[in-house]
């Protein structure tokens, strides 16, 4: 299982990065050198789209934490979000004040180690980073929880634009321990009741997600939107995911 899913990302690697054709990078083992055949980018599309509606993208992310999941550190999990410029427009893209331009959001889900464990979809840029938030993390949390991987008793560290009581009653049912910053919401005085659990040292270890990002910006498909359909260019997501994943091995 292990070699299939170092030669499927390998199959993607130039594709996503680096704009090459899918299917030259399938055929280049195959192909005769004295007959060479003119790719369209109709079929490079086509190819994408397939495999993409196929979940095939998806499997691979799934199979590359499969693979290392000896390395995996769900001691605490970072949650944050990533805004990619979207210049042609497209679904789930709007005006983003801060970033002065139309941007997509995702928010991925790492651990201690910069592995990317679970993801939401694509939402707008001018949303609020916890709109949805709720479904999201039930979502996220049963997906990591599907494939194995242990999350009870993990801090859960994400910064105060997350802190809502619904964020908080999802990380408790699952086992997981809320780390947020509290947001004040324009508060002037202290809230009255039990102080909330907030340790410090931990959230300030969430700058390995911060890296993480850094790495997903490395492939220009995903740092500069292109694909109109959020379903593409969620799925360019899930191979940078699962390279990511999959630098140790793939260095080698």
């Amino acid at each position: 299982m292990q070699n299939r899913v170092i030669q499927s990302v390998q199959l993607h690697l130039e594709t996503l990065a680096y704009g090459v054709s899918v299917v030259r990078v399938a055929h280049c083992g195959s192909c005769n050198p004295a007959r060479k055949k003119e790719i369209s980018w109709q079929a490079i599309y086509y190819h994408w789209q397939k495999w993409n509606a196929a979940g095939c993208f998806e499997q691979i992310w799934q199979h590359s934490l499969v693979c290392v999941s000896d390395d995996l550190d769900c001691s605490y999990l970072n949650l944050d979000g990533s805004h990619a410029i979207a210049k042609k427009g497209g679904e789930s893209v709007a005006y983003q004040h801060r970033k002065r331009a139309k941007t997509s959001n995702i928010l991925p889900i790492s651990d201690a180690n910069g592995f990317i464990l679970a993801s939401t979809g694509i939402v707008a840029g001018n949303r609020h980073d916890a709109f949805n938030l709720k479904s999201n993390l039930q979502m996220a949390f049963k997906r990591i929880k599907r494939l194995g991987i242990s999350i009870a008793g993990a801090f859960f560290n994400a910064d105060r634009a997350f802190d809502t009581r619904d964020a908080r009653k999802v990380c408790f049912n699952h086992g997981l321990i809320p780390n947020m910053d509290e947001n004040k919401r324009n508060r002037k005085r202290v809230k009255r009741g039990r102080k909330r659990l907030f340790n410090k040292t931990i959230y300030n270890k969430r700058f390995s997600s911060e890296r993480t990002f850094a790495w997903i910006d490395k492939f220009r498909a995903l740092r500069v939107r292109d694909d109109c359909k959020d379903a593409n260019f969620l799925g360019g997501h899930h191979i940078a995911f699962a390279m990511i994943n999959l630098r140790h091995l793939l260095a080698h």
